[in-house]
């Protein structure tokens, strides 16, 4: 009974760490949203969330340290630092704009702008 009630604790701790900027998937957003826009208003808004998607990773990744070391203390020294397990962090923030992206990215293929082929040639030279 005693290990079953600590493999749930355990399980449900692990379950509220951070998850790594690469882990969160993105939200959806309609490229629709982008219709109205030129393909240079496009690529500015795609530097722009770019610019965004980049400083919340790095919050992200953060969280994600910060819960993995809190979890190695909570588990190895000291279990009261498990509180201190941030959970999602920034990972909703990040799935929005990674959303936002993925429609700027659609809505310049749409268009036919040039910024598609130029992010299609950085995709494949960078493959995640």
């Amino acid at each position: 009974m005693k290990k079953t009630l600590a493999v749930a604790a355990l399980a449900a701790t692990l379950s509220a760490c951070a998850t790594t900027p690469g882990g969160v998937e993105a939200s959806y957003v309609s490229p629709v949203e982008y219709s109205n826009l030129s393909c240079d208003q496009i690529r500015q808004e795609l530097l722009e969330v770019s610019d965004h998607v980049r400083q919340v990773s790095g919050e992200q990744q953060r969280d994600h340290t910060r819960d993995a070391v809190a979890m190695t203390v909570g588990i190895v020294v000291f279990w009261p630092a498990l509180f201190f397990l941030s959970g999602k962090g920034h990972q909703s923030e990040l799935a929005e704009l990674k959303g936002k992206y993925d429609a700027l990215d659609q809505a310049a293929i749409q268009k036919n702008c040039p910024v598609a082929g130029e992010i299609k040639a950085a995709q494949a030279a960078h493959p995640n």
